[in-house]
């Protein structure tokens, strides 16, 4: 199989349903509420964590087993289970609709998987190995966690703001450019 394409998709507006309650969906749900509270939790059995997330964030939580056909009605799906034939069964009812699919530890059931992510601001950078080893993904997203200078948020909503200020042309990008060569130079040079 080929490697995965890294792209960074707008949740703003799309549906989003995770089927599964326990230790994994929490993982996911946590990594989702960075991005998007337009979830819907189906599990037959919520565990704790999944219940505190979906409270706290005003989540629609529906305490049932996933219902046939059910996924269609979604932008994007999550399949967080120990079941190996929900998760088979999920891809293969969203193959005729435009619905994205990701089956946790199964990427035979997956249109993406999720990276491991460093979030600050409006930065994000993921790191992904196309699910050869997670464990090693995340070792490398901790290490640039930790080389990461505090005030990225700040700059970026600084060249944020500029982005409304200043007209579109050559002169802004040359501006940008420069910003941004500067703040990576003073920041990130050993």
């Amino acid at each position: 199989m080929m490697s995965y394409f890294p792209a960074f998709l707008q949740l703003e507006g799309k549906k989003i349903l995770l089927v599964g309650g326990g230790a994994i969906a929490a993982e996911k749900l946590e990594k989702l509420l960075d991005f998007s509270k337009e979830i819907t939790v189906v599990a037959r059995e919520v565990g704790e964590a999944v219940e505190r997330m979906a409270r706290e964030h005003c989540l629609t939580l529906l305490p049932r087993a996933y219902r046939e056909r059910e996924a269609l009605l979604y932008d994007i799906v999550i399949v967080a289970t120990d079941t190996v034939e929900l998760h088979r069964q999920i891809f293969e009812e969203t193959r005729s609709g435009r619905v994205l699919v990701n089956s946790v530890d199964d990427t035979r059931y997956c249109d993406f998987i999720f990276p491991s992510y460093v979030k600050q601001g409006d930065l994000t950078v993921a790191f992904s190995t196309s699910g050869a080893s997670p464990a090693f993904a995340k070792h490398i997203r901790r290490w640039f966690e930790e080389t990461l200078p505090e005030g990225v948020d700040v700059f970026l909503e600084r060249m944020k703001e500029l982005r409304s200020e200043l007209p579109k042309g050559k002169e802004r990008m040359r501006k940008f450019d420069a910003m941004a060569r500067e703040f990576v130079e003073k920041h990130f040079r050993r």
